[in-house]
């Protein structure tokens, strides 16, 4: 009481609540402009809202005449974006940026508790205000500027290409249907930018007339800001209880509550999350965090959580790994769903992600160039999947992201035996989709699954080096006195000439430096079974098996044959890059990984009937790779269009860029014959590419 005494009230005000402009009261702020420079008294042009979206422009005329304005400048603008002619589509029609366009956004959500005040005669008159709306200078006309600079430079690039060329091919349709929609694709597709930007873009705009601050109309207009009765009726929301009053103040939140996600996502609240049923729990946070010790998961889910029951969800939605748990492929990635690097469905993207999970259940290192090789999948998302479970060390690979969980491995037999019984049929999916060889279905020892590295010293790497020497040559004398003895007892002609064969001796003195190597086999310097020293032409080991040699000249001879008849022109670095995607393609053991050497190749390829082109490059490309430099063509292929093409690369053996207009006279001189568009076509699109207007050999375009 004493401090209400010590606070007298000095005045008492009446507030009155208008409604006349409750639904048409908007806020303007004008954020990048002082308060003390107002638009009251620039000319406003035009006005137009979408009262939907509650998005307004306005368009305000420029002092042009005020020294502070650069009229170049202005000239400028205006010709980037209206060029020299100017009609009704113009935006500046003076020939002059003469205006300037502000366009609004809304500065909050939801206004409900905003309102403008009047005071007047002692007393206070509120209009709940409809928006907020913060207008900032648009740009663009810069939009229409690039656009014009762009049809510019399509133009230009055109050169003097004939019309013909300019018309549109006859083209094949793909026709496909859409699949029936889910739910879930729905609510993505609504969600989207793209659908929200159309759902904004239908709505039309309603045209406005500005009336100025001093302008009669508007003087009328804000008379409505003031209650029209003072009486008890037209107040009667604002006579309320203290515990409405208070009510009024701070509502329930509603909001939060309609706008409150089903599931946590990508930030987790703790809070919401333990409002969930414990199955749900564990898929979101396994799906959130991929790689997990149980012994963390028990932590996130409290204290009174029973760990039986977590054992037996987390099996559901993740698999066990060196004694983590790793969320399951198809939590990841579910049904109907596709990878969004390379378009790939969700059931191939799942039985990529399992051999890299079933990878790490062998060892605590993968590499990528292997999952890449045998998954056949792009290395993006075979990146994606290393990254869900692994980290990447220099010169190493990816290791495991979490070291060896003995302590859960000991605890918890019975779950392990079954992980690894469900691992077992894992591997053997694998197997019949991969064709994955012994040594990849070979387990490693983990010891303890041990991230430390094992240590041999290089006197132990010679001995063993010795070692393997002495058995090796041990085998060889016994199978060698066995092929002998039986040629005696059988008296019968050898198709073997014993004489020839001969053992190969190792020396195994103590002087001889041996290789200690880590690794037990060498690639010879070949990159996908093509050597990259030009004239070596020794295998990976050393010689060809007796009989190979022809099959893998057949082999290779079929390639080049069947590449050039889709291609008809190829550099050799495509050509070898073709290639190792066919070796990619091929089983395992196959010939052609016995080795071919680029001479090999080369060989092959002028074999077949192909000829190399010697095409003139200008002096400045002569510093790229000389693979890029070596072009080879299809000389006959065997149909009706081998003299056309033959004169197409007589004229690229003496000019390295031609016009259209060059060829199609060179093939009517030298067929003598009227050729039309379409066999015109053919023979060019057969061996050329355009590029800003001039045509190309395949491959000689330099970026």
């Amino acid at each position: 009481m004493a401090n209400e005494e010590d606070d007298p009230i000095i005045q008492e005000i009446d507030v009155y609540l208008a409604k006349s402009l409750s639904e048409k009261l908007y806020m303007f702020q004008y954020p990048i402009r002082p308060a003390s420079m107002t638009y009251d008294d620039v000319t406003h042009l035009s006005a137009k809202i979408k009262p939907k979206q509650q998005k307004v422009e306005l368009e305000m005329a420029i002092d042009t005449l005020n020294p502070n304005y650069c009229r170049s400048k202005g000239e400028q603008i205006a010709l980037n974006v209206d060029g020299t002619c100017t009609d009704e589509t113009s935006t500046y029609s003076s020939k002059l940026m003469d205006r300037q366009t502000f366009c609004s956004s809304q500065a909050a959500s939801n206004v409900s508790r905003y309102a403008a005040a009047v005071y007047r005669k002692g007393e206070l008159h509120l209009t709940p205000l409809h928006g907020i709306l913060q207008l900032r200078p648009s740009f663009s006309y810069l939009d229409k500027a690039d656009a014009k600079h762009r049809e510019r430079e399509a133009a230009n690039e055109a050169g003097d290409s004939s019309q013909d060329e300019a018309e549109e091919d006859i083209k094949q349709i793909t026709v496909r249907f859409s699949r029936s929609e889910t739910e879930q694709a729905r609510q993505r597709r609504t969600q989207s930018y793209e659908f929200l930007q159309k759902r904004q873009a239908e709505e039309h705009w309603v045209h406005l007339h500005y009336y100025g601050l001093r302008d009669s109309r508007s003087e009328h207009e804000r008379q409505y800001l003031f209650s029209q009765g003072h009486g008890m009726a037209e107040n009667i929301e604002l006579i309320k209880s203290p515990s409405e009053y208070l009510m009024m103040l701070m509502p329930p939140s509603v909001e939060e509550e309609k706008d409150k996600p089903v599931a946590p996502s990508n930030v987790l609240s703790m809070a919401q999350l333990r409002t969930l049923p414990l199955a749900d729990q564990i898929k979101i946070l396994m799906k959130n965090v991929k790689v997990m010790p149980f012994a963390n998961l028990m932590s996130l889910l409290g204290s009174g959580t029973d760990s039986t029951a977590v054992l037996r969800c987390i099996q559901q939605v993740a698999m066990l790994v060196q004694g983590n748990w790793v969320v399951k492929s198809d939590v990841v990635y579910p049904k109907d769903t596709s990878s969004p690097h390379s378009g790939v469905p969700a059931e191939v993207l799942c039985r990529g992600r399992d051999f890299v999970m079933w990878k790490f259940t062998q060892d605590r290192w993968v590499v990528r160039k292997e999952v890449a090789t045998v998954t056949k999948l792009c290395p993006e998302d075979v990146k994606d999947f290393l990254e869900h479970m692994s980290v990447a060390r220099i010169n190493k690979g990816w290791e495991f992201l979490l070291p060896y969980d003995e302590d859960f491995v000991k605890k918890h037999p019975d779950v392990v035996q079954r992980q690894n019984m469900l691992w077992m049929g894992i591997q053997a999916k694998l197997e019949k989709v991969y064709n994955l060889l012994k040594e990849h279905l070979t387990p490693k020892k983990q010891d303890g699954q041990s991230a430390h590295p094992l240590l041999v010293s290089g006197e132990q790497r010679v001995s063993m080096a010795k070692a393997k020497v002495k058995q090796n040559y041990g085998l060889l004398e016994k199978e060698f006195q066995k092929q002998k003895a039986e040629s005696k007892t059988n008296n019968t002609p050898s198709n073997v000439d014993m004489a020839s064969v001969r053992i190969k001796e190792e020396p195994v003195s103590d002087e001889e430096p041996m290789d200690t190597s880590a690794h037990e086999s060498m690639n010879n310097g070949m990159v996908n079974g093509v050597h990259s020293e030009e004239n070596s032409m020794d295998s990976l080991n050393g010689h060809l098996p007796g009989g190979c040699t022809d099959r893998v000249a057949q082999e290779l001879k079929a390639f080049v044959m069947t590449t050039f008849k889709k291609q008809f022109v190829l550099t050799l670095s495509e050509l070898k890059r073709l290639f190792n995607l066919h070796l990619a393609s091929l089983p395992p053991g196959h010939l052609l990984f016995s080795g071919v050497s680029d001479k090999m190749l080369q060989d092959t390829v002028l074999d077949t009937g192909c000829k190399q082109i010697l095409v003139p490059f200008p002096p400045q490309i002569h510093a790229v790779s000389p693979d890029e430099l070596k072009v080879y063509a299809l000389w006959e292929a065997g149909d009706s269009y081998d003299q056309h093409r033959q004169v197409l690369l007589r004229i690229y053996s003496k000019n390295y860029k031609v016009r259209r207009s060059v060829i199609q006279n060179q093939l009517s001189q030298e067929c003598g014959e009227d050729l039309n568009k379409q066999e015109i076509d053919r023979v060019i699109k057969d061996c050329c590419v355009s590029h800003a207007g001039m045509w190309y050999l395949k491959g000689t375009v330099q970026s």
